[in-house]
């Protein structure tokens, strides 16, 4: 039997809230299944929870994005929880941040394939990218490393008052309460801990919620991009 014989029907939920791209939806699980899985980008096992753990787990992140903004989905994977939120909000204009190339192959392949022109993919870890793509309203990511940490990497790339949501599991609070310091230094201004796909998921989606002030990346991230700009004005003398 094959890992794409393994992947379940849709589940009503799916029709919902992908609308009129559920066939996008379904094609997009059948390539998580296939090459995702041939690939190393999805461990087999969770093929038959792919539709309630991974596609409408994401999807329902949208609930809390605002209307027409501007997103950088940070250690993008296999396009979780960029695509899927893709899928449901054609309003936005998301940027899938990927470091490794069989990834960003995949990805590329994927939004080529189901036609997503509001979708870009771009190689490079957020730390590297700093300055030089553009600050955006809002940062997802899903699973990609402790909140400290991750909010190192996801806040600079974040426009004055620009939020991060980072979808979490059960540690959500206790890694809110961790990661409290490293977050106000870095400019957080306000957090908290949402719960989002009633109705859709069960167990519901948790989302951490980073809203930073005037200056994401704190004192710190404000000092690097002052020697960028010094750096440049000097190579323009030159």
């Amino acid at each position: 039997m094959t890992e794409a014989a393994e992947l379940p029907p849709a589940p009503e939920q799916a029709r919902e809230v992908f609308g009129d791209r559920f066939d996008d939806a379904v094609r997009y699980a059948e390539l998580l299944a296939e090459a995702g899985v041939q690939r190393g980008l999805i461990g087999p096992r969770e093929v038959p929870r792919l539709w309630e753990r991974h596609l409408l787990n994401c999807a329902v992140l949208s609930e809390v994005v605002p209307e027409g903004v501007t997103v950088c989905d940070v250690g993008s994977g296999a396009g979780l929880p960029g695509i899927p939120l893709a899928l449901v909000r054609e309003d936005l204009k998301i940027t899938l941040l990927e470091p490794l190339l069989r990834r960003t192959t995949f990805l590329t392949e994927v939004v080529e394939l189901l036609g997503l022109d509001h979708v870009t993919v771009v190689r490079g870890r957020a730390e590297e990218v700093m300055g030089k793509l553009q600050p955006v309203h809002v940062v997802t990511a899903r699973a990609v490393a402790p909140l400290d940490r991750l909010a190192a990497w996801g806040i600079p790339l974040l426009r004055p008052y620009g939020e991060m949501l980072a979808l979490k599991g059960d540690t959500a609070e206790e890694e809110l309460k961790s990661a409290a310091t490293a977050l106000s230094k870095l400019g957080a201004v306000q957090t908290s801990v949402l719960q989002v796909g009633e109705g859709v998921v069960d167990p519901l989606s948790t989302v951490v919620r980073v809203e930073v002030g005037e200056s994401p990346g704190g004192v710190r991230f404000a000092a690097k991009r002052a020697k960028a700009a010094r750096t440049g004005r000097t190579r323009r003398r030159r």
